[in-house]
């Protein structure tokens, strides 16, 4: 989160800028507000987190250490109508996917529901909370508006004993939902909206993942949240913008409910990608829909989809090191992201020869029934990666692609007469081909020559192209499947019905690739470089024991480039 800035100037020292939330954490350690530092990421278990949620867990994350703090997992699970212990489960595992480390620290605002009843009880006895009897339509009709003050409740002025007793007969269960709430007693003329006697209790028959049916009535966000915090001694509550009108609220409750050396709440900027899908309602309708398998379909940027297809959590850290910490709203192009897993993959991994659209080629001169092993270099950039041995024979497949029959000028693939290296082989000079009644290509003709060899040291003569193979005999048969962005991209995300407008092309399956031997043993999440076809990761859902299924995580080049 920090960029550094080298000094002009020949042996000064480097320069580091901090962000604006870091300033103020050590205004606050100087002065003596805090003596230590504690952050938490929480998530509401309503749906798998996404990439903006990366940013907010690696920011907490840092900043605790940063300063020798300590990180909380807490799950703000006041809303048990959309909760699932299936999203809990899956939040659990991005976090500790991303590499923050909670510890023992893994919380519940859940657990916390008594002393939250606790709390709303002292603000009924110094006279801070009132129940309420008006309809939630009434509630607002009464709020008023930004040009408006609001009107006081007719209940607002009940006895503290007439609402305690209505408050205890509210979690009894004796009114209906909606019948009544509580509301917290602070000033319906407040230009903040939020302060305008906001409803901090409702009651709500609804079975929760982690209390069952123990209670029915349920803590609103605004009051449940800043309870959380101090509960667990957090000293700086990072959140996103949406809540910067929320923060008067927020220090009314800690400061009302009288807890010592109460947090702060600070405000950064949200993480937007442009052209993606992160609204839990249109990735519900998507998964009901069957247009993709679940959340984390590979073409999604839930953190589990990203997984799935093969990003990696360093590569997740730098694009959110890249994007930096900030009070305006911004959007990222998700080309950045890109960016950042081929930056993070392209030492680490093997590249290997795989096929996705095959077509034969046949070295007429080469001995019929013979195959060697040739050795070639496991990575051209890294050394450190060493080298393997693939077979070779006289029927290999080549792509497609990488043949013409009438080749436009600078093509210096495979075309009548030209002559190639094959990768790691030998040099081969094309001398006809085979068509079926279709006029599609069938087989490639070809003569080698033997002098070629890579590592042979020959230098008689250069070629322009060079191409990728597997040998036809060893070959193993994969799918892969290649994806574009869910939504098209031409025509904008949304349709003006305010569906979304889908790419048709977003899925492409493969199923006749084929591949180098060793690829075929490859487990889930293993990924790889194909040479000339981007990086693959082989599935973690679909993938069997000796039938990899790999799924492209990023093509191998892109127009993208760093901001200087």
């Amino acid at each position: 989160m920090e960029e550094k800035i080298l000094a002009p100037e020949a042996g000064e020292k480097e320069v580091i800028s901090k962000n604006f939330i870091e300033m103020e954490i050590e205004k606050d350690l100087a002065e003596g507000v805090y003596d230590h530092v504690q952050t938490r990421f929480p998530p509401e278990p309503n749906g798998y987190l996404h990439i903006g949620h990366a940013k907010s867990i690696l920011l907490n994350y840092g900043l605790a250490q940063k300063y020798n703090g300590k990180f909380n997992l807490r799950f703000d699970d006041t809303n048990p109508t959309k909760e699932k212990t299936e999203f809990v489960e899956s939040i659990i595992a991005d976090v500790k996917w991303l590499g923050a480390e909670f510890e023992d620290r893994l919380f519940f605002a859940s657990n916390y529901f008594e002393q939250m009843y606790e709390c709303a009880v002292f603000l009924i006895k110094k006279g801070k909370a009132f129940v309420c009897d008006l309809s939630a339509e009434e509630i607002r009709e009464y709020r008023g508006d930004f040009n408006t003050p609001g009107k006081e409740s007719p209940y607002r002025n009940r006895s503290i004993e007439e609402n305690l007793e209505l408050f205890a007969q509210m979690r009894e269960g004796k009114f209906k939902d909606g019948e009544k709430v509580l509301r917290a007693k602070i000033d319906m003329a407040s230009p903040n909206i939020n302060m305008r006697d906001p409803v901090i209790y409702r009651v709500a028959r609804m079975s929760h993942h982690n209390t069952g049916d123990a209670w029915c009535i349920y803590p609103m966000y605004d009051f449940a949240h800043p309870i959380e915090d101090a509960i667990e001694h957090v000293t700086h509550s990072i959140c996103t913008l949406e809540f910067e009108d929320h923060r008067p609220l927020y220090d009314w409750v800690v400061r009302e409910c009288e807890f010592e050396n109460p947090p702060r709440q600070i405000e950064f900027a949200k993480l937007y990608l442009t052209n993606v899908v992160t609204g839990k309602r249109y990735i519900k309708k998507l998964v009901e829909d069957g247009i993709v398998d679940g959340w984390d379909d590979p073409r999604l940027v839930s953190i589990a989809a990203l997984r799935r297809r093969g990003y990696t959590p360093e590569s997740i850290r730098m694009f959110v090191d890249l994007v930096g910490v900030s009070k305006a709203n911004s959007s990222v192009d998700y080309a950045m992201l890109e960016y950042c897993i081929r930056e993070d993959l392209k030492l680490k991994k093997a590249r290997m020869m795989a096929i996705l659209d095959p077509v034969k080629l046949v070295i007429d001169n080469y001995p019929e029934g013979e195959v060697e092993e040739l050795e070639v270099p496991n990575n051209l950039e890294n050394e450190a990666l060493g080298s393997r041995k693939v077979p070779f024979s006289r029927e290999l497949y080549i792509e497609r692609e990488d043949f013409m029959e009438n080749p436009p000028k600078k093509y210096f693939r495979l075309f009548p007469g030209n002559e190639v290296r094959l990768f790691g082989a030998y040099f081969v000079t094309c001398t006809g081909f085979e068509k079926d009644e279709e006029g599609k290509v069938t087989v490639i003709h070809c003569t080698y020559d033997p002098e070629t060899k890579s590592g042979s040291g020959f230098t008689g003569r250069k070629v322009k192209g060079t191409i990728h193979w597997v040998e036809a005999g060893s070959a193993k048969t994969v799918e892969c499947r290649l994806y574009e962005n869910i939504v098209d991209e031409e025509k904008g995300k949304l349709n003006e019905d305010g569906s979304l407008n889908l790419n048709p092309n977003s899925l492409t399956v493969l199923p006749n690739c084929l591949v180098e031997p060793a690829l075929a043993e490859a487990k889930a999440y293993d990924s790889f470089q194909f040479m000339r076809n981007g990086y693959f990761c082989a599935d973690c859902k679909d993938s069997q024991p000796g039938k990899p299924v790999f799924n492209r995580i990023v093509s191998l080049k892109s127009s993208f480039k760093l901001p200087k």
